[in-house]
This record gives C-alpha cells, structure tokens and sequence, in this order.
C-alpha cells in the first residue's frame, strides 16, 4: 500500500538527482563492520542473518518498498510503494575475500564495493557478509540517502546489534538465552542506535546544504516574501531579519568568496579507494585536556595536517587562507535526538594548512572553532535547509545539477561521536566500525570519523584515479596525531591564536 505521505519529498529526491546528473556520483551511506569469530570461527550461517535481519525489520516497512519510478523530475516526485517480489536473499549476500584474506583485501573489496550503486528497480539497501581467514567476520552496509532519511535514518543492518552479547533472537535461528525486551526497540530501535542514526543524518544534511546552496537565490526571494506579512506578526520579523541576515552572511562568505583551487577538486570517476586509521580515542581526549579545545579541534587540525602533507608531497602550495572543510553538525535538542529529520545543518570551517607545525594549526584550528561558535553560520544554513525543497521536481531538478558548478567547499569531514560500551550481533562482539562519506562532485575525497568502544576511526572515501596516494594523506593525519600527542603529554601550554 502506499499513500500521499508515501511520496519522496524535495530533499530525498536531491540524492536521485544527484546520482542522475554525474556518473560519479554515488549517493548511499553505510560502513564496515568488524566482529570476533562466532562459534568456531567465521561468520553466523547466511540463512540465519537473513532470518534474524526480516525478523527485526517489522518495524522498518521502507526496507521492503521500492521507488514507482526509478527517475525524478516531472511535476511529481516518485512514491514509495510494495515490492511484492521483495526477497532478503537478493539484499543480504554472502561475498568471499581473495587470500589471504586480511584487512587489506577487505578494505580492497570495500573500495569496489561502494563504487556501485544500488539497483533502483528494488529496495534500496543491501548488505555483505565476509569472512576473514583467523576467524573474524564482517558486514558492510549500503543504503541509499533517499530512503534512509524516509525511516528516520535507520540502517537496516544495524538493528542486529545488541548491547549483550545473550541477546533474544527476534528469530528461531539461533539459540540464545532470553533477555527483557528493550520497549523502545519497537518505536524505531534501541537507543544505542542514536550514534549511527546520527551519523548517517549527518552524512546526509551536509551534502543537502550544498543543495540547497544552489537555490539560495530563491530561497533568498522567499525570505523576503514572507518579510512582506511580518508586521503581523512582531516576534516573526525579528527571527525572520536575523535569518535574512544569517544567510546573506553565509553567501557572501561561502559562495561569493569560493574555496581556494586544489588538486582535491578535480573531476572524480566512479571507482573509490578507502583508507583506515585507528587510534586510542583517550589520545585524543589528552590532546585536548592538555593544549585545549575539543575533540573535534584535534581531528579538524589532524585532517589540516595530513592535507598539507599530501599537497606539499604534490608540489603544490598549501593556500594560506587554508582549505574549506563542510563539517556536518547536529542542532536537533537532546529530547528528540532519535528523529533526525531536517534538524542537520553544516558549517563551513577552514583548516589551516598553511601553517607549517602542529601547534600553530591547532591554534589556528581552536581560533576557528570560536569564530563559528559566535557567528551566525548556523543560522544562515538552518534558513537554507527549511526554504528547500518548495520547487517543482523538474525546476528542483535543475538547482540540484547546479551543485556540481560549486566550489562550497574543498572537503567533507564527519565526526560522530558512537557508543562507548561494546555492541554485539549473533554473540560476537563488534571490534571495529569503518563509516563511509559519500563524495560530492569534484570532491576527491571525504573523511568520515566514528568513535567506538575507547577506539576513533578515520575513514578515508577518495576517488581510485586521482587519489592513487591516498596513503599519503592517511600517513599525514596520523603523523600530526601524534605530534599533537607529544605536544600534550610534553606539557606543552593551551593554544591561542596569533
């Protein structure tokens, strides 16, 4: 059955546009997930996490629905509707690794993995499940953005995972002791799934702002018009001025004024490589503890650090206005932190490559990080957000292709802060979590990083053809970890900008 709530709304539907408009483009979320042998080793029997993941998704009805049209534009947007030859075998696979079967084939297969995308015709997620030869196991999620939105950013994938590791099948397949059921489990997911939804909602509203960015100028217009109808409503013109000014603010400082030219932002081909760094999340803590800031000030200046290694080892010079990041931030308040809806807005933060040693970029990076705190960045992206999507789908259409013109932007970095306790899926405990960005056009690359269990993994998204020293940049943000490191456990002073 599907009804009028059942169609795509404007922001979905930005993400079809998106893979329409460029080749390159791939719009789908997901990650890696790492798991300890089960039983005698490898991975649960295929049949069973087919079993188990249909049990868990009764609550998840979009996992069986497909688009009424595989392409936008027209006067309508597409409708959810049955798929009444839905099968799970066609969405949960069972995939084999070449030998020797380590992390390096595994992250090999991913790069391909993620560089194709779903089967419009079906239900727009699937998800592997591999084996690693000394036992352990992995699922790897996709799910595409226009529908992950639909369920209140859900992946399907993830209701397998349990905070214990005696958890009740929600099938017959395996035996388990029982536990008590969480109620909140039935109201779209546990709790401990808020950090996952958060960052595929974050992943989402930053790449919807530079959407949005392309019809500014209406959204502007409309702004006005509603200016018109204020004086009826006092409290209504003060937010509205503020929001007209916020967002003049933000177009004149992030579009007027472009990012700077790198050799990051290049046209991309549709094959991607990925590159994974683990570190001790407690490093990171002591960093900040010690010189200042946040958590996030130290991954933003690490990511600085390894950007002017990778354009310093390409000859080029690192621009000293610093390249743009696009950081994605949650602004929806603590009640309602399940449902994530619009409430994402994004921020654009310059990293200070220019600055030749770790202490000065951490300096310059925290400086940053206060400018943002007291300006109306927020704002001016929160209006951009809630005046999109009022256009036709054809006209809708078109402001969605203008993206691939911008220069918002040089890079796309995520940071979601994820459960601190260990998560388990058929008993086996969830060791590593490798998180996907998807990569905008003419963006080369992305930096997703997610925190779990005392660990912080950076995940690299790049482009295989133009970013064949992806190493480079991996190495770099890793090396300027540790030298922020040694500056916080040397005793070095807290940071201030020059």
């Amino acid at each position: 059955m599907s009804g009028a709530d059942d169609h795509l709304n404007a922001l979905d539907a930005t993400f079809l546009e998106l893979e329409e408009a460029d080749l390159s483009a791939h719009m789908h979320i997901g990650g890696v997930m790492i798991f300890e042998p089960h039983g005698d080793g490898g991975a649960p029997p295929i049949d069973v996490i087919r079993a188990e993941l249909e049990a868990r998704m009764k609550e998840l009805p979009r996992y069986r629905q497909r688009l009424s049209s595989m392409h936008t534009g027209g006067l309508h947007w597409p409708q959810w509707v049955d798929d009444e030859t839905f099968d799970i075998s066609r969405h949960v696979v069972q995939k084999g690794l070449p030998e020797p079967r380590g992390e390096a084939e595994l992250l090999e297969w991913a790069g391909d993995y993620y560089s194709r995308r779903l089967d419009r015709s079906c239900p727009l997620w699937e998800t592997a499940v591999l084996e690693l030869s000394d036992g352990r196991w992995a699922m790897a999620s996709k799910t595409h953005h226009c529908m992950v939105d639909g369920v209140g950013s859900v992946d399907a994938v993830y209701t397998l995972l349990d905070t214990s590791p005696d958890s009740e099948p929600a099938a017959n397949g395996w035996p388990t002791p029982r536990r008590t059921p969480d109620p909140k489990a039935a109201q779209g997911g546990s709790p401990l799934l808020a950090p996952l939804r958060l960052g595929a909602g974050l992943a989402r509203g930053g790449l919807r702002l530079a959407g949005d960015a392309v019809g500014a100028a209406a959204a502007g217009l409309r702004l006005g018009a509603r200016g018109v109808n204020a004086s009826l409503h006092p409290k209504w013109a003060r937010e509205t001025l503020s929001r007209s000014r916020a967002l003049a603010e933000l177009l004149v400082k992030d579009e007027v004024i472009a990012a700077p030219p790198s050799s990051i932002n290049v046209p991309i081909g549709t094959r991607r490589r990925l590159s994974v760094t683990a570190v001790p999340l407690s490093h990171l803590k002591e960093i900040k503890a010690s010189l200042g800031g946040t958590v996030n000030d130290v991954v933003l200046a690490a990511t600085a650090g390894g950007l002017r290694t990778l354009l310093e080892t390409r000859g080029e010079t690192p621009p000293s206005q610093g390249l743009r990041a696009m950081v994605p931030v949650n602004i929806r308040s603590a009640g309602d932190r399940l449902a994530l809806g619009n409430r994402i807005t994004s921020l654009f933060v310059h990293l200070p490559v220019g600055e030749a040693t770790a202490h000065a970029r951490y300096a310059r990076q925290v400086d940053e990080a206060e400018g943002l705190k007291s300006g109306t960045q927020g704002t001016g992206s929160s209006a951009m957000i809630d005046l999109a999507g009022h256009a036709p789908p054809v006209i809708h259409s078109f402001l969605a292709r203008g993206l691939f013109a911008s220069r918002l932007f040089n890079v796309t970095v995520t940071n979601v802060p994820g459960p601190q306790a260990p998560l388990y899926a058929f008993g086996s405990r969830m060791l590593a979590v490798w998180p996907i960005v998807p990569l905008a056009a003419s963006h080369a690359v992305g930096l997703a990083v997610f925190s779990y269990d005392g660990q912080l993994f950076f995940c690299l998204n790049a482009d295989r053809d133009s970013m064949a020293d992806l190493d480079v940049l991996a190495s770099g943000i890793s090396t300027s970890l540790d030298e922020l490191h040694h500056l916080a456990t040397e005793g070095a002073s807290v940071v201030t900008a020059d």
